[in-house]
């Protein structure tokens, strides 16, 4: 049985959802449907992109990812659904699938233009229901990447930022801000030295921790998360507030890069 699976920036109260699985539900009845995320901010499709890097290959093969953060909806931006590592994603062609990319290359992408896999009508404003979610329900039932339109091969992509080795430190950047305020930098974990500073935003955060408590409530701290990356939080707190920090702020660890940007 396949599995599809919704991000989108629509929120849950207006309907929009529903009506992708209700689009889904009359072509493809048996597929089990999961919301990853409806609350993306809307239109970031930076925040899009890091969270489908989250989850899409913990699903089985065969699972179809749908993302929909299009704020480009109804002009020239093609619809595209790719299948990589084994796995489908269906999305607008505006760099959300940048990162599942960059980690795995795709297998194969196509623009979505056949329009015997769209609903009858297309609304200039709600891709969504009437071509992503038809897309996503055919290749469930087994349809062929290759029957939805022509190959792509060249996605919109978006600047991936890279930490950089720095003599004996490292200078990174947030690239993700969660819903606790933890500040996820791109430096992966197993890159910093034990007892190595990390410094956000001017801020000496000391050394890599293991969990939050490990610091008294509303002390700020850096460990490693769940992503493999550093990050910088707040215990019972919001990392972002406290700093003023956010996504693209610089972030320095070890003491030779820190004096070297100041």
């Amino acid at each position: 049985m396949r599995r599809i699976t919704l991000l989108t920036d629509f929120g849950t109260a207006d309907g929009y959802v529903a009506a992708m699985k209700g689009v889904i539900a009359s072509i493809a009845p048996e597929t089990i449907v999961d919301d990853a995320a409806h609350d993306i901010p809307p239109g970031d499709v930076d925040a899009a992109a890091f969270a489908l890097a989250r989850y899409w290959r913990l699903y089985p093969p065969g699972t179809v990812h749908v993302v929909v953060v299009d704020p480009g909806v109804g002009t020239g931006r093609r619809a595209i659904a790719a299948r990589v590592d084994g796995r489908f994603c269906v999305a607008p062609d505006n760099g959300v699938l940048s990162r599942v990319l960059d980690e795995v290359p795709a297998e194969a992408i196509v623009s979505i233009e056949n329009p015997a896999l769209r609903r009858d009508v297309v609304s200039a404003t709600f891709h969504g229901r009437d071509i992503f979610a038809p897309a996503a329900a055919h290749l469930a039932r087994g349809t062929a990447l290759d029957a939805f339109g022509p190959p792509v091969d060249d996605p919109v992509l978006l600047p991936i930022p890279r930490p950089e080795r720095l003599g004996r430190g490292i200078r990174g950047h947030v690239v993700a801000v969660d819903r606790f305020g933890n500040l996820i930098t791109n430096v992966r974990g197993d890159w910093v030295d034990a007892g190595a500073r990390v410094v956000v935003a001017g801020r000496d955060v000391g050394p890599l921790r293991r969990t939050y408590a490990d610091v008294p409530p509303g002390g700020v701290l850096a460990l490693v998360g769940s992503t493999g990356l550093v990050e910088v939080s707040v215990h019972g707190g919001s990392a972002a507030q406290e700093l003023a920090a956010g996504r693209g702020t610089i972030v320095t660890i070890g003491e030779e890069v820190f004096r070297a940007e100041r």
